[in-house]
């Protein structure tokens, strides 16, 4: 229970491995025509395993852009805390987020501050995009000093796991065809991941938004001891101009984990 306590915003943001996606061939290009959030923009989730809640989780563009090297950027977040019971078998309280360039969508900056029971881990990484290379910095316990810089050479432009999940939605999904794979390369903790995924067609939604007409994702992902077979998650996206996630629903080898979209505040095309 203790893993599963743990998981659900890896899940959630881990997700976006499998949707990195800096080569898509298929797939027409953004422009910021197309950019369907907006600064100020808040989804707020609820996990569940079972009949058993175990935790609040939310998506958070910053409400003003963030200049760096006369460049604007934005700044997002994704958080992630344990609430009631489920904080008996390890609380949780993450941090993970993004810098992600208003023209190009590529981040400059990903972090991480992750607090789960005993477990801290505080880290940045810094994008040159141009040079295709990444700067890791480990910081220590207190998330004060410097303890580790790693560098690590890339063979593309990259996306994060926070910019990754944002950029999927500038994406023209209603090109897709039941079935399609989408090949992906993306980055996260030291490696480079080639993944596929699989687009399972279209499903109408009950949600606490309201009937939704959503795109169904199957990220392909690495095999381990939690899931049950080889696309145990799906990935539920309103078909309409916001493409918010909406649901999530991971097949575990015992019962099934959901992430449920809760509220929206902010959207651009309200």
């Amino acid at each position: 229970m203790s893993l599963i306590v743990k998981y659900p915003f890896r899940l959630l943001l881990g997700i976006a491995v499998a949707l990195c996606i800096p080569k898509i061939s298929l797939l027409a290009q953004p422009t910021p025509s197309t950019i369907p959030f907006t600064f100020g923009e808040e989804l707020l989730f609820s996990v569940s395993y079972g009949w058993i809640d175990l935790a609040d989780a939310k998506l958070k563009v910053n409400p003003r852009a963030i200049q760096e090297n006369s460049k604007t950027f934005y700044k997002i977040d994704a958080f992630g805390t344990t609430k009631g019971a489920a904080t008996l078998f390890g609380r949780v309280n993450d941090n993970w987020g993004t810098h992600m360039d208003t023209n190009t969508l590529l981040p400059s900056l990903s972090y991480r501050y992750l607090e789960e029971g005993g477990y801290r881990k505080n880290e940045k990484v810094h994008f040159d995009q141009v040079n295709k290379k990444a700067t890791m910095e480990i910081y220590d316990r207190e998330n004060k000093v410097i303890k580790e810089v790693k560098e690590y050479k890339l063979s593309s432009q990259v996306q994060d796991l926070v910019s990754g999940f944002y950029y999927l939605r500038t994406i023209d999904l209603s090109k897709l065809r039941k079935g399609q794979e989408v090949r992906i390369t993306g980055f996260f903790d030291k490696k480079i991941y080639n993944l596929k995924l699989i687009f399972e067609g279209n499903e109408t939604l009950q949600t606490n938004l309201g009937t939704k007409e959503t795109y169904i994702f199957s990220p392909q992902l690495p095999k381990n001891s939690l899931f049950r077979g080889e696309y145990p998650v799906k990935v539920w996206i309103t078909k309409d101009a916001q493409k918010i996630p909406v649901k999530i629903k991971a097949d575990l080898f015992i019962g099934s984990l959901n992430i449920d979209i809760t509220s929206a505040k902010g959207l651009k095309n309200n």
